[in-house]
């Protein structure tokens, strides 16, 4: 019997005035709008989720944080080539800002609450995903920066692919791309906050850096690449012409002194330096970015 066959008879049954086909249909016509609601409901507000970025150098662990805020655990990840988007919920015992002040008994605080966790490629090749997205932040709550401390280091001999260097030059792009959006923006009070977490992953490592050495080693090297791409700007000749103003912005404001990320408080970014790791011999440390999330929902 073809398949074409297989359709026509069974238009015929729900179409009979027989009992079992009668009823068939009115379950049929009571459970499909339901289904449908159900899913276009939950697309929707998924849409409408308040949204955090992941972005990072390749290899510091964005994918395994994704996935253990996604299922409770980190899965085996291999560099991403497209942003993933997964729905996460809050942890319990973390208390979101919008609930600080809420009684312990307010029913609305057994409401879990969920989120959306954008990762993006770390490549530099496919960084345009995560810039696109800090320029057009649709419902996106604040950026968490990844960096593996374990590959962070002042010592160039020590230097390793993805290490200080390149964290810092993919953060002063970020930064430098937030501040712009602040000083383009035509509204008097500018654009919303946009907090940053640099997320410092794998301190259950001997060779990682301490959250506050990663925090003053990457201001360090962000003012020698601030410094650096100041000066090309101007041996090139850029500084002379006031119509190219935007693209000679210096991160931070003036080009002088060294960089420190409260610079970046006058944007409306404010920037926290925060350890943990995904996984580990005595499994995963994450309350502060946990925490630093809920602080932001």
């Amino acid at each position: 019997m073809s398949k074409l066959q297989q359709l026509q008879d069974f238009f015929v049954f729900t179409l009979s005035p027989s009992l079992p086909a009668i009823i068939f249909t009115f379950i049929l016509a009571i459970t499909l709008p339901l289904l449908l609601h159900s899913y276009t409901f939950r697309k929707r507000d998924a849409a409408n989720l308040p949204a955090f970025l992941l972005v990072g150098p390749s290899g510091a662990g964005k994918t395994a944080m994704l996935t253990l805020f996604e299922r409770g655990a980190p899965a085996q990840t291999h560099t991403s080539q497209t942003p993933i988007t997964v729905e996460c919920d809050l942890p319990v015992e973390t208390v979101a800002a919008s609930d600080q002040y809420r009684s312990q008994h307010d029913p609305s605080n057994e409401v879990i609450k969920k989120f959306v966790l954008i990762d993006t490629p770390g490549h530099g090749k496919l960084r345009h995903f995560a810039l696109n997205s800090v320029v057009d932040p649709t419902n996106l709550k604040g950026i968490i920066f990844v960096v593996d401390a374990a590959t962070l280091s002042n010592d160039t001999e020590d230097l390793v692919e993805g290490g200080l260097t390149e964290a810092a030059e993919y953060l002063h792009d970020i930064l430098l791309t937030l501040q712009k959006r602040y000083t383009s923006s035509k509204s008097s009070k500018g654009p919303s906050e946009m907090p940053v977490l640099i997320a410092a992953n794998k301190l259950d490592l001997f060779t990682a850096l301490p959250a506050k050495l990663v925090g003053s080693s990457l201001e360090a090297e962000l003012t020698k690449i601030r410094t650096s791409r100041s000066k090309g700007l101007l041996d090139s000749g850029i500084g002379m012409d006031d119509d190219m103003a935007e693209d000679r912005e210096t991160l931070g404001g003036a080009g002088e002194g060294n960089f420190k990320f409260t610079m970046m408080e006058e944007y409306n970014v404010p920037i926290e330096v925060a350890g943990g790791n995904v996984a580990g011999a005595e499994g995963a440390n994450v309350d502060k970015w946990w925490a630093w999330i809920g602080n932001h929902l």
